[in-house]
């Protein structure tokens, strides 16, 4: 008598397609990206980025670069990422990160002139970051769902004071928390964790635990190299 399963053949078959069917999405996104790249010199994929960027939303003008370095992951998720970059802008998103878009899309915008550079391992839950002189996020930066950086006001503030972007930098391994919002000419050290729906307007030193309305340190942060997402 027979002792195999009623129900492994039919599974069996129905991974394989499911598997097959897995293959050719890939296949299919992964050619999307190479006419993406073949419309847009400046475009550089890895071919080891995930082929789920294909469902992204890219703005791009002449003369913009972006770099997809490999390893870099996200959703298959239309719009879940969204890109924009101006003319002689400039997006680099460095290996390993992970754009995550469950919750919310991650965007990133770069302005003429500006440069956008998220390091190694990095991890965007559904969190945006615009440049307009510059903004760069270090190695094993997280930025929490709903939060903004921006490196300017957007907006002139009347005839007499007009807008004045001023490059924002958060160093290595730093953890900001959800609905945190950093403005223009901030520096955040290695090693900071800002707490959830501060408003940070002025710098922070490394290994510093910060939060408010304005951000201020209240506390010290050690060693978070090695603290997995």
């Amino acid at each position: 008598m027979s002792t195999r399963s009623p129900t492994r053949s039919p599974n069996r078959w129905r991974n394989r397609w499911l598997a097959l069917y897995m293959r050719m999405v890939a296949a299919w996104d992964r050619r999307q990206l190479r006419l993406l790249m073949r419309r847009h010199p400046g475009v550089e994929i890895h071919p080891t980025a995930a082929s789920a960027f294909a469902r992204a939303t890219f703005v791009l003008e002449p003369g913009a670069r972006l770099t997809i370095g490999p390893g870099v992951v996200t959703e298959r998720r239309p719009d879940g990422v969204r890109i924009s970059i101006r003319t002689g802008g400039e997006v680099v998103i460095g290996e390993n990160t992970w754009l995550r878009s469950d919750l919310a899309p991650v965007i990133l915008n770069a302005y003429s002139g500006a440069r956008l550079e998220i390091g190694a391992d990095g991890f965007l839950n559904g969190a945006q970051v615009s440049a307009k002189a510059g903004v760069t996020l270090g190695r094993g930066t997280w930025l929490g769902p709903g939060s903004r950086v921006w490196d300017s006001d957007q907006h002139a503030l009347d005839e007499e004071h007009p807008e004045r972007p001023r490059a924002v930098r958060i160093g290595d391994h730093v953890w900001v928390a959800a609905d945190v919002t950093i403005l223009s000419g901030v520096t955040v050290g290695d090693h900071c964790v800002i707490g959830t729906r501060s408003l940070v307007t002025s710098s922070i030193e490394p290994h510093s635990l910060a939060f408010g309305s304005p951000a201020r340190p209240r506390g010290t942060v050690g060693d978070r190299s090695r603290v997995p997402i």
